[in-house]
């Protein structure tokens, strides 16, 4: 008897999710390197940076969170907060790695996390 792999129903495209979850990293990295650049060419101020990466971190959590609210067309928001999540996560992870602990990467901690959170439920509930 021949098995054959259908997509059931309810089944969750957990590799649409990722292609989603990478691209929202793309997108962070491009704007980042924007941001880079004006920061060489015009010398911002910290503050100035400091908003550009928090608007980073929202923009590219609403987009991920509105794709898989889009994705997904039922409980929006909650996939908008899982893409939020596993956003901060992978943040997490990767500043833990760069920075060998979490002692430098804990400042604004809590923070992060909320307007990733924030950004990931907007974005799945207005999608």
């Amino acid at each position: 008897m021949k098995k054959e792999l259908r997509k059931q129903e309810g089944s969750i495209p957990w590799t649409n999710l990722m292609v989603i979850l990478m691209s929202a990293f793309v997108l962070t990295a491009i704007i980042l390197l924007v941001l880079a650049l004006l920061l060489y060419k015009f010398q911002l101020s910290k503050s100035v940076i400091s908003t550009g990466i928090i608007l980073t971190y929202v923009f590219t959590c609403f987009m991920a969170g509105n794709l898989a609210g889009r994705q997904m067309k039922q409980k929006r928001f909650l996939w908008g907060l899982l893409m939020g999540i596993a956003y901060f996560v992978v943040l997490l992870l990767l500043s833990i790695v760069v920075n060998s602990s979490i002692g430098t990467v804990s400042d604004s901690l809590f923070t992060t996390l909320i307007l990733c959170i924030g950004g990931g439920m907007l974005g799945g509930m207005l999608s």
